[in-house]
């Protein structure tokens, strides 16, 4: 295999080794659309990181982790429903982006590769930032893991036992963020959620606790993007793409297996 394949994968496995433990909480909250509207921001991070002269991953960094602030700040009125907020801010970010980068003539944008992902472009400083990205994010993960799983099951007996709620939302809300910022070049913006929702959701259908299922989809996010890469390859089809069609052809097999079996 060539140099830049073998990036591709180390670089995509890192992200799926991370994305499942997150995917599994926002698949328990049902917070998809929190997700979406996270990821959809980054095409304004990129925008600013080419107006101040930053990396375009930092620049995403930043606003995904003002937008977290900006949505964990909303939830707390009662004016709006958070759907409602969700879809303004979410849409909002994304037209803002593209309007901001049509203003920058100096520079030349790909927008493909940002908002699909360029997986085979990952050079080998951007795995050192999605590695040790990674396992800060793992590390924060473990501990935040009991506080974010008891707000999960009951967020009203999570606050009567000690639990700081805004906090450990807060906090989770930040560490989606930084996964975003590192799987913009995997699968690129428009198709972040569907990695970290995909593999989780397959998961759900064998794991039998918490912590198998956070493994399971780490698992499943690792083969789908094995699969990906084997198929962009074969077929010379989109990177990115591959990997979320993938994820999902691993989904639907998730969902026939069992009741293959007990027809059986």
């Amino acid at each position: 295999m060539d140099d830049f394949l073998w990036r591709a994968l180390i670089g995509g496995i890192g992200v799926a080794l991370i994305s499942g433990p997150l995917g599994a909480f926002i698949v328990w909250r049902r917070m998809a659309y929190f997700g979406d509207s996270l990821a959809h921001s980054g095409l304004m991070g990129v925008a600013l990181g080419l107006l101040l002269g930053l990396d375009a991953g930092l620049g995403v960094l930043i606003v995904c982790i003002a937008l977290a602030l900006v949505l964990v700040l909303l939830q707390r009125q009662r004016q709006l429903a958070t759907d409602t907020l969700l879809g303004m801010l979410s849409h909002t970010t994304l037209s803002l982006g593209l309007v901001a980068l049509a203003f920058i003539e100096t520079v030349r944008v790909d927008l493909v590769s940002y908002l699909f992902g360029d997986i085979l472009s990952i050079t080998p400083s951007e795995l050192y930032w999605i590695w040790g990205g990674g396992l800060l994010v793992l590390g924060l993960m473990a501990w935040l893991w009991r506080p974010l799983l008891a707000l999960t099951v009951h967020e009203d007996m999570a606050r009567v036992e000690g639990v700081p709620v805004f906090w450990v939302r807060l906090g989770f809300m930040l560490l989606i963020a930084v996964v975003i910022a590192l799987a913009m070049k995997i699968v690129g913006i428009l198709l972040i959620t569907s990695l970290l929702i995909i593999p989780a959701a397959a998961a759900r259908c064998f794991a039998r606790n918490p912590e198998q299922m956070a493994v399971l989809a780490s698992g499943l996010g690792c083969c789908a993007v094995a699969l990906g890469l084997w198929g962009s390859m074969q077929w010379d089809t989109p990177s990115g793409p591959s990997v979320v069609v993938a994820a999902a052809g691993l989904f639907i097999l998730s969902q026939v297996w069992p009741q293959a079996r007990r027809s059986r």
